[in-house]
């Protein structure tokens, strides 16, 4: 079949995001990670003293399923809870060391999928395929971007 068989770019995009997401599902599984708690790890990294509400508005994943991997994060020991200082509502959540490394090396592993499944582009297209997803991403939900730099560096 040509690329004009399948003109819808939602429907490809849809796609290509199931493959990697269950590609990834898999290969977190060998480290007892779901994917939802693989974000958890990577927003509280990125992000420390986030809530569990918000990672799971960058996510988009709904509040009671970020709830139950926070909760089975907290409970391993690789995520600690801290109460908010303004709001009484709300915790904020950090990695312990152990969360640190576990965020680390399910990164690794979202690396490895990453560079499987796009295996087939040029590095100026992974380049490329990256800016126009990152484009789209800030223009339709740009919490899913909102992290703090001081942890990137």
């Amino acid at each position: 079949m040509t690329d004009a068989a399948f003109p819808n770019t939602g429907y490809l995009a849809w796609q290509f995001s199931q493959i990697i997401a269950g590609r990834l599902e898999r290969a977190l599984r060998a480290e007892e990670l779901t994917l939802a708690q693989h974000n958890a790890l990577q927003q509280v990294t990125w992000t420390p003293g986030v809530s569990a509400a918000e990672i799971a508005r960058r996510s988009g994943i709904t509040a009671q399923s970020m709830g139950a991997a926070v909760n089975q994060l907290v409970e391993r020991g690789l995520l600690r809870r801290e109460a908010h200082p303004t709001s009484r509502r709300s915790m904020r959540l950090f990695a312990t060391s152990e969360g640190h490394a576990a965020a680390a090396h399910s990164m690794s592993i979202a690396g490895r999928v990453e560079g499987e499944t796009t295996s087939p582009l040029s590095p100026d297209d992974k380049d490329t395929l990256h800016r126009l997803l990152h484009r789209l991403v800030e223009d339709l939900n740009p919490d899913a971007l909102a992290v703090d730099s001081r942890s990137l560096t």
